[in-house]
Protein backbone atom coordinates (compact mmCIF):
# COMPACT_ATOMS: atom_id res chain seq x y z
CA UNK A 1 0.00 0.00 0.00
CA UNK A 2 1.42 3.38 -0.95
CA UNK A 3 1.39 6.06 1.69
CA UNK A 4 -0.39 9.35 1.11
CA UNK A 5 2.06 12.25 0.96
CA UNK A 6 2.23 14.39 4.09
CA UNK A 7 3.42 17.97 4.25
CA UNK A 8 6.74 18.55 5.95
CA UNK A 9 6.04 19.61 9.54
CA UNK A 10 7.09 23.17 10.33
CA UNK A 11 8.61 22.01 13.64
CA UNK A 12 9.75 18.77 15.28
CA UNK A 13 6.48 16.86 15.68
CA UNK A 14 4.68 13.91 14.15
CA UNK A 15 1.71 14.41 11.85
CA UNK A 16 0.23 11.16 13.06
CA UNK A 17 1.04 8.87 15.95
CA UNK A 18 -0.46 5.55 16.97
CA UNK A 19 -0.47 4.43 20.61
CA UNK A 20 -2.14 1.04 20.92
CA UNK A 21 -5.40 1.36 19.04
CA UNK A 22 -5.63 5.13 19.44
CA UNK A 23 -4.36 7.33 16.60
CA UNK A 24 -3.60 11.00 17.16
CA UNK A 25 -3.51 13.34 14.16
CA UNK A 26 -1.71 16.63 14.77
CA UNK A 27 -3.45 19.85 13.80
CA UNK A 28 -3.69 19.87 10.01
CA UNK A 29 -3.93 22.95 7.85
CA UNK A 30 -4.66 23.16 4.15
CA UNK A 31 -1.07 23.19 2.83
CA UNK A 32 -0.80 20.69 -0.05
CA UNK A 33 2.05 18.17 0.28
CA UNK A 34 2.66 18.02 -3.47
CA UNK A 35 2.71 21.76 -4.24
CA UNK A 36 3.50 23.23 -0.78
CA UNK A 37 0.72 25.78 -1.50
CA UNK A 38 -2.24 26.65 0.69
CA UNK A 39 -5.69 25.83 -0.68
CA UNK A 40 -8.28 28.50 -1.34
CA UNK A 41 -6.06 31.58 -1.38
CA UNK A 42 -5.98 34.60 -3.66
CA UNK A 43 -2.58 36.23 -3.26
CA UNK A 44 -1.29 39.64 -4.31
CA UNK A 45 1.98 39.85 -6.28
CA UNK A 46 3.80 40.59 -3.01
CA UNK A 47 2.43 37.36 -1.47
CA UNK A 48 -0.07 39.02 0.86
CA UNK A 49 -3.51 37.47 1.12
CA UNK A 50 -6.24 39.24 -0.83
CA UNK A 51 -8.97 36.68 -0.12
CA UNK A 52 -9.53 33.13 1.03
CA UNK A 53 -12.18 30.50 0.34
CA UNK A 54 -12.99 28.67 3.58
CA UNK A 55 -14.72 25.84 1.70
CA UNK A 56 -11.55 25.13 -0.32
CA UNK A 57 -9.44 25.42 2.81
CA UNK A 58 -11.72 22.98 4.65
CA UNK A 59 -11.47 20.47 1.81
CA UNK A 60 -7.67 20.77 1.97
CA UNK A 61 -7.65 20.29 5.74
CA UNK A 62 -9.92 17.24 5.67
CA UNK A 63 -7.85 15.72 2.86
CA UNK A 64 -4.71 16.24 4.96
CA UNK A 65 -6.36 14.62 7.99
CA UNK A 66 -7.32 11.65 5.86
CA UNK A 67 -3.85 11.58 4.30
CA UNK A 68 -2.33 11.25 7.76
CA UNK A 69 -4.69 8.36 8.48
CA UNK A 70 -3.90 6.69 5.15
CA UNK A 71 -0.23 6.62 6.12
CA UNK A 72 -1.35 4.05 8.73
CA UNK A 73 -3.76 2.21 6.41
CA UNK A 74 -6.85 3.99 7.79
CA UNK A 75 -9.44 6.33 6.32
CA UNK A 76 -12.08 8.83 7.50
CA UNK A 77 -14.26 6.02 8.92
CA UNK A 78 -11.66 5.54 11.68
CA UNK A 79 -12.14 9.08 12.98
CA UNK A 80 -13.64 9.33 16.47
CA UNK A 81 -13.22 13.00 17.47
CA UNK A 82 -12.12 16.19 15.71
CA UNK A 83 -11.37 19.65 17.05
CA UNK A 84 -11.95 22.40 14.49
CA UNK A 85 -10.27 25.77 14.84
CA UNK A 86 -11.64 28.70 12.80
CA UNK A 87 -10.24 32.22 12.70
CA UNK A 88 -13.71 33.62 11.95
CA UNK A 89 -16.98 32.05 13.10
CA UNK A 90 -18.72 33.66 10.11
CA UNK A 91 -16.98 30.86 8.16
CA UNK A 92 -18.84 28.21 10.18
CA UNK A 93 -21.71 27.59 7.69
CA UNK A 94 -19.36 27.07 4.72
CA UNK A 95 -17.02 24.86 6.77
CA UNK A 96 -20.00 22.89 8.06
CA UNK A 97 -21.32 22.27 4.53
CA UNK A 98 -17.97 20.80 3.44
CA UNK A 99 -17.87 18.77 6.67
CA UNK A 100 -21.33 17.32 6.01
CA UNK A 101 -20.38 16.38 2.43
CA UNK A 102 -17.08 14.80 3.54
CA UNK A 103 -18.75 12.65 6.21
CA UNK A 104 -22.00 11.94 4.33
CA UNK A 105 -21.39 8.18 4.16
CA UNK A 106 -19.59 7.75 7.50
CA UNK A 107 -21.60 6.06 10.27
CA UNK A 108 -21.27 6.99 12.96
CA UNK A 109 -19.69 10.34 12.11
CA UNK A 110 -16.96 11.61 14.44
CA UNK A 111 -17.75 13.89 17.36
CA UNK A 112 -16.68 17.48 16.88
CA UNK A 113 -15.85 20.64 18.78
CA UNK A 114 -15.49 23.93 16.89
CA UNK A 115 -13.82 26.97 18.42
CA UNK A 116 -12.73 30.38 17.22
CA UNK A 117 -9.07 31.34 17.50
CA UNK A 118 -7.41 34.65 16.73
CA UNK A 119 -4.80 33.29 14.30
CA UNK A 120 -3.46 30.05 12.85
CA UNK A 121 0.02 29.29 11.46
CA UNK A 122 0.82 29.99 7.83
CA UNK A 123 -2.06 30.93 5.56
CA UNK A 124 -4.60 28.73 7.33
CA UNK A 125 -8.02 30.02 8.32
CA UNK A 126 -9.16 26.57 9.48
CA UNK A 127 -7.23 23.77 11.19
CA UNK A 128 -8.31 20.38 12.53
CA UNK A 129 -6.82 18.02 15.12
CA UNK A 130 -8.19 14.48 15.29
CA UNK A 131 -8.32 11.21 17.20
CA UNK A 132 -9.04 7.93 15.42
CA UNK A 133 -9.39 4.26 16.27
CA UNK A 134 -6.81 2.00 14.59
CA UNK A 135 -8.97 -1.11 14.40
CA UNK A 136 -11.63 0.69 12.28
CA UNK A 137 -9.73 0.17 9.04
CA UNK A 138 -11.25 1.18 5.75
Amino acid sequence: MSQAPLTQPLARYSHVRQVGEIVYVAGQGCRDAKTDKYAGLTLAPDGSILAYDIAEQTIGVLNNVEGALKSLGLDRRALVDINVFLTDMRDFPAMNKVWNDFFRDVEPPPTRTTVAVSKLPGHNFVEMKAVAEARRKG
